[in-house]
């Protein structure tokens, strides 16, 4: 691709024209990071002008380790035989949760496998149990456990989202999205829900007013324009009902996994967090993935379309058993943004902000 083709392309995008799936990939194919930094930063500060770069304070808890999907991308999953196979008991949720409300923390993103004997009325109580409990924001269950519950329950997925949501689910985390195209999914994870039903809970899900964010793992068996194309579905369902409050881009982690192969580095992390902020023109809020790519990596992203440092994660275990364990700090998260120049924000998971530092 001519570098007069990819300034054309960056000025159609500058204009506030749409991108298609050819220029996207042609912009990833692209050499020249710090153009398509400066460009995505431009779209940013549209969006945010404010500079505020915001986090929320979570914890991550995974109820359980044991998931019928086995994808060859997660080192994660046990199966029900394992030793260290588990359900977490209801004791060490509440424990979890106690502690992050102790340091100030606003939601738990309670996600885990698809276990065998985990029943819809399993996950009715548990969130039930912790809204008896607690004021706290549960952003919780991905779409492939969604599906898992409305399988297993006989019941449809609008249906199982109702009742998840009047038992006092909040919003819905963007797991399990991968790549939103069904030959590499056939790939890594050929148990797994196909892209449509992961784009049909979403679709559910925002229509009963709960919003979400959205995801994409890449970096393995994908192809370019198969990158792209998973942004363009997003934007595609987000045209309809508007309900993503977040794009997130992150790396897949090869260590302890059956796919193996080695992890993108940061220059292509970069470009792709800088070409999902061109292409999907209607998500207002793009996540820095700091959990695969580290403190550092992270501030860096603000220059290339990020407008938010993700969340302190007071507990992450999945990306954690692939090998890759950056912890950082709320403190450290605050000097970052600090760093980088702009003001560090908390916010809760609809990016309302609550305190700024």
């Amino acid at each position: 691709m001519l570098a007069a083709n990819v300034s054309a392309i960056i000025e159609k995008a500058l204009n506030g024209e749409r991108l298609n799936l050819e220029e996207g990939a042609a912009l990833l194919s692209c050499s020249d990071l710090t153009l398509l930094g400066q460009a995505a930063n431009i779209i940013k500060n549209r969006w945010h002008p404010e500079k505020v770069v915001s986090f929320v304070i979570d914890r991550n808890i995974n109820y359980t380790n044991v998931c019928r999907c086995r994808c060859k991308f997660c080192a994660f999953y046990r199966e029900e035989s394992d030793a260290d196979a588990y359900i977490l008991p209801a004791g060490e949720l509440y424990k979890k949760i106690e502690e992050t409300l102790a340091v100030g923390g606003t939601t738990i993103m309670i996600q885990g496998g698809l276990h065998p004997r985990l029943g819809l009325d399993y996950y009715l109580n548990m969130l039930r149990s912790i809204k008896q409990r607690y004021n706290i924001h549960i952003h919780s269950f991905s779409p492939p456990e969604v599906v898992y519950m409305a399988e297993t329950s006989g019941l449809p997925v609008e249906e199982v989202l109702k009742q998840l949501k009047e038992a006092g689910l909040d919003s819905l985390p963007g797991g399990g999205a991968e790549i939103l195209v069904n030959r590499v999914r056939r790939l890594i994870s050929p148990n797994k829900i196909g892209w449509e039903q992961w784009m049909h809970v979403m679709e559910c899900a925002h229509r009963l007013g709960m919003k979400s964010t959205a995801t994409m793992m890449f970096g393995h068996v994908e192809t370019i324009e198969e990158r792209v194309l998973h942004m363009i579905r997003v934007r595609e369902q987000q045209d309809k009902t508007g309900g993503f409050t977040a794009f997130i881009p992150w790396s897949y982690q090869p260590k302890n996994t059956q796919l193996g192969g080695e992890t993108a580095g940061g220059v292509e992390y970069l470009k792709t967090l800088a070409v999902s902020r061109l292409m999907l023109d209607n998500v207002p809020n793009i996540q820095a993935s700091w959990v695969t790519q580290g403190a550092k990596m992270g501030q860096v992203a603000l220059s290339f379309g990020a407008n938010d440092f993700g969340s302190t994660m007071l507990e992450e275990n999945v990306v954690r058993a692939a090998g890759v364990t950056n912890r950082v700090p709320l403190e450290e998260i605050i000097r970052c943004i600090k760093d980088a120049g702009y003001t560090p924000a908390q916010r809760t998971p609809h990016y309302e902000i609550i305190k700024y530092f």
